[in-house]
């Protein structure tokens, strides 16, 4: 079951995966860039443990080798990262494996290559991100949807890049089966309440 909400890690990253799990969060995804492979092999082994003391499901960002070695739950790759169907052959037909896209094409290759979930974004400037992609608004992510609606392709879409809480209903009318949050979460003061809250407007729109 792909989770309706997702953190996305950021430094101090096992602190923040522990706040967020203490939260409520259920899904994480431990994303580590420009570090050296051991660092964040071991990271990940730290967080695999925060994770299994709360039931929640571990991804690593990235490196399929190390979210194999670590017993993550699964992997996600991005845009200009290998290819799902790469990571597929290395994590084995019984992982998560996740990608992130930013147009219709980017969704259906993933889709092709055998993805269990898609991180569709930004939804709006970020700064966790190097590089991005061409914003996409609520216009954009729903022109998306519409186009999967009428290809009658059924493959939860997670909404990422800057959302804010009060994004949640809007986002989520366009079709959506959840949203990944960063920032949102590691800077809030009452991350539990921020947790309850978004995961209410969820499953409001799901009714």
């Amino acid at each position: 079951m792909i989770s309706t909400l997702q953190y996305i890690s950021q430094p101090m990253h096992l602190e923040n995966i522990q706040a967020a799990c203490e939260a409520g969060c259920r899904w994480v995804q431990l994303r580590i860039k420009h570090a050296p492979e051991r660092l964040i092999a071991s990271e990940a082994l730290s967080a695999k443990a925060i994770c299994a003391d709360y039931g929640a499901t571990l991804i690593i960002n990235d490196h399929p080798h190390i979210a194999k070695a670590a017993g993550a739950d699964g992997v996600h790759v991005g845009k200009n990262d290998m290819t799902v169907a790469e990571a597929r052959k290395i994590m084995g037909s019984d992982a998560i494996v996740g990608g992130t896209a930013n147009t219709l094409e980017d969704i259906l290759q993933h889709v092709q290559d055998g993805a269990d979930y898609v991180g569709v974004g930004p939804y709006r400037f970020t700064t966790t991100k190097q590089k991005l992609s061409p914003i996409l608004g609520l216009e954009g992510i729903y022109a998306i949807m519409q186009k999967l609606k009428a290809l009658d392709i059924d493959i939860p879409i997670i909404a990422i890049g800057g959302i804010l809480a009060a994004d949640v209903p809007d986002l989520m009318r366009t079709g959506i089966h959840g949203i990944a949050i960063s920032g949102l979460l590691t800077h809030t003061t009452d991350k539990k309440q921020l947790v309850s809250s978004i995961m209410n407007d969820i499953q409001l729109c799901n009714i």
